[in-house]
């Protein structure tokens, strides 16, 4: 476990899952240490363990990772069934690529590959539903993927976001947990570092080249940035005025 100091603050910390040594949160990590939040950081897949209560924490951000959220690994199923404890907190909850799959899988709802064993490795268009819409008003429209594996959408979760490939690429369950298939975290050495290490799954189905990876930053990265920022005060700060939007988009649909 380890704690990243927020200057001048007296929020409480953002509890941040990685699942690898030397992984990091990235500018998600930074992005929450500038508006005021620590970052506990903790790796079950080393032993760390999860806290029974988020009453100590702001919220909670489970990554990504190369394992499957299908894995038997006894950590997996740990972190799977600790998404009970935002959920039941109503604590802020935001999971990215596996840390999604995991949040699907925790409400009941199926994770696994394209029936084509088709990847999302590289940039891929993203869409705005009208719940994203109404949510955000802007969403990038290209979004950086590493993976190959899906999620469905569970019972009571809204799509926010979706791709031609893998319908569901960012959903929201409640008005408390987050879903995202696409990786905005990265700062450009996590990307070198991902091309680098990751050179062997660019020969997959519908894999793109590491060079297309890299040129792709330069053209799309700075929406998806400016995204991620207003992103995280949806989840962090909730925005009130967007959140009663959504809620009323909901009961005119259930009308």
């Amino acid at each position: 476990m380890r704690m990243t100091p927020s200057q001048g603050t007296n929020k409480l910390p953002v509890l941040i899952v990685l699942h690898q040594e030397t992984s990091s949160p990235g500018r998600v990590g930074q992005m929450l240490v500038e508006m005021g939040y620590p970052l506990d950081i903790r790796r079950p897949v080393l032993g760390d363990p999860l806290p029974p209560t988020l009453a100590h924490h702001a919220g909670a951000v489970i990554f990504g990772g190369p394992m499957s959220a299908n894995d038997p690994e006894p950590y997996v199923k740990a972190e799977t069934d600790w998404i009970a404890v935002p959920l039941k907190e109503n604590k802020p909850f935001l999971g990215i690529c596996l840390g999604a799959q995991m949040m699907v899988r925790h409400l009941g709802g199926t994770v696994g590959p394209e029936k084509d064993g088709l990847t999302e490795i590289g940039w891929y268009p993203l869409r705005a539903t009208e719940h994203g819409r109404l949510l955000m008003p802007q969403w990038p429209r290209m979004v950086y993927h590493f993976h190959r594996e899906g999620f469905s959408l569970p019972h009571g979760a809204q799509r926010l976001a979706e791709g031609d490939i893998y319908p569901n690429q960012a959903i929201r369950y409640g008005d408390n947990a987050w879903g995202v298939q696409f990786h905005a975290e990265l700062t450009r050495a996590m990307m070198q570092r991902w091309v680098v290490r990751g050179e062997h799954r660019f020969i997959m189905p519908n894999a793109q080249k590491g060079s297309e990876h890299l040129e792709g930053r330069m053209i799309f990265d700075a929406p998806l940035r400016h995204w991620l920022s207003n992103f995280l005060s949806l989840v962090f700060e909730r925005g009130e005025e967007t959140q009663r939007a959504a809620a009323d988009l909901d009961r005119r649909k259930s009308a």
